[in-house]
């Protein structure tokens, strides 16, 4: 596994903090609030999306269109839309990295989109196991029979989960 190494961080400025939060609840709603603190950093990584440090743990993630909370950020600051769960049968598989596939999708809310981040976890005890990119909307995951339904972007193991600060 390689390791994810920070180059460079440093505090962002209000106009970034606003830009940060809108994008934010976008994709969680009312709970981006949970990730509002009075100094957030972002790390410079070689990484694909920006990282940003709340409380000195990488708790969200950004690329142009989106910005998410990690899976350390999931765990620390739960809330409750866009997830994917699946059955215990899939746990083995999403920690190693795998896409989601759609034997496995136990349910979906409704605010899964096509494109745009999800949380997937597990249908017993609803801890999060990845962040995904879903390749259909909830309603067409649903409707699938078989095959990949989300692409794994981020999950418990990985360097983004490992980085220490």
């Amino acid at each position: 596994m390689v390791e994810l190494t920070i180059k460079k961080r440093h505090a962002i400025k209000k106009s970034q903090l606003s830009s940060l939060m809108k994008k934010l609840g976008e994709s969680i709603g009312e709970d981006a609030a949970l990730y509002n603190a009075p100094m957030i950093e972002i790390a410079e990584t070689a990484s694909k999306f920006n990282i940003y440090i709340i409380d000195k743990k990488p708790l969200v993630m950004e690329q142009e269109e989106w910005a998410f909370p990690t899976l350390r950020g999931a765990v620390l600051r739960p809330f409750s839309g866009r997830r994917i769960s699946v059955d215990m049968g899939a746990v083995p598989y999403m920690i190693n990295g795998a896409d989601v596939m759609r034997p496995g999708v136990v349910s979906v809310t409704d605010d899964v989109r096509a494109g745009l981040p999800a949380l997937v976890v597990d249908e017993s005890h609803g801890k999060p196991l990845a962040v995904v990119i879903p390749l259909y909307d909830a309603a067409g995951i649903i409707a699938l029979e078989k095959g990949k339904a989300a692409k794994n972007l981020h999950y418990i193991g990985d360097e983004l989960w490992n980085l220490e600060l």
